[in-house]
């Protein structure tokens, strides 16, 4: 706002775009995404008649995607921490496990109540009733056992419409403290709640699932999971190595 205020539309440009990229001292990830809700809504006034024309908004190169995903043994280490915090231990090991067994988002995983997750048939659907649907796609999917378990056991210490993920029956609003907290006794660097859906993706590839079923499973785009995990996979490029062999 300190950067936008007092401009008009016709003052955006490629040059303003960057001025504003070097005054914010924000990532270009950051950047992007700020300028993107800008251009978009530029798009939709233009669509309701508030503006006769568009004009066009520069958006810093899209940074690599992360990299960062737990080995076996880092999860496990997390999951133990997770349990010797005292003020999260009901809630922290489930979400640490949902989000590492589904490889959903943290929000998705936060705003789950037990309502959409049949123990019975082992299907957890992570589409909120109700809420519209976004590009950030949400999974239907069968539960693996070992999560299966371990929902079986917190389901008795629940409501039937209460949230999965929760602290004394309540909603969530974060579990960045206590997760921060957990990778600290953990000794894990570069870890936040979104590493969880990237350690899934990641374990999915090196298992060898296919591209089409583990974007499924993710709720991720093909073209996303080949481009940020489809190097894990054990056939990625390996019919291009045998044919100069």
């Amino acid at each position: 706002m300190e950067f936008w205020e007092g401009r008009t539309v016709a003052d955006i440009s490629r040059e303003t775009c960057r001025r504003f990229e070097q005054q914010r001292g924000r990532s270009a990830g950051t950047v992007r995404r700020e300028l993107g809700v800008l251009r978009a809504s530029i798009n939709h006034a233009f669509r309701e008649g508030r503006l006769t024309r568009t004009v066009s908004v520069r958006l810093p190169e899209r940074p690599e995607g992360r990299d960062r995903w737990l080995t076996q043994a880092e999860a496990l280490a997390l999951y133990k921490a997770s349990m010797k915090e005292p003020r999260v231990r009901l809630h922290l090991p489930l979400f640490i496990l949902i989000g590492l067994y589904t490889g959903q988002r943290k929000e998705a995983i936060l705003s789950l109540r037990w309502a959409q997750v049949d123990l019975r048939a082992g299907l957890i659907d992570f589409n909120t009733p109700g809420a519209r649907r976004t590009n950030k796609r949400r999974a239907h999917l069968p539960v693996p056992p070992t999560l299966h378990r371990r929902l079986r056991r917190a389901r008795e210490r629940g409501t039937e419409l209460g949230f999965v993920v929760h602290e004394n029956s309540q909603r969530l609003k974060d579990i960045k403290r206590g997760f921060n907290s957990a990778c600290i006794r953990a000794g894990l660097a570069n870890v936040t709640p979104h590493t969880l859906r990237h350690t899934c993706a990641t374990w999915l590839m090196q298992r060898g699932v296919s591209i089409w079923e583990a974007s499924g499973y993710l709720g991720m785009s093909r073209e996303t999971l080949e481009r940020v995990y489809g190097h894990h996979h054990p056939e990625f490029l390996q019919n291009a190595a045998k044919a100069l062999n």
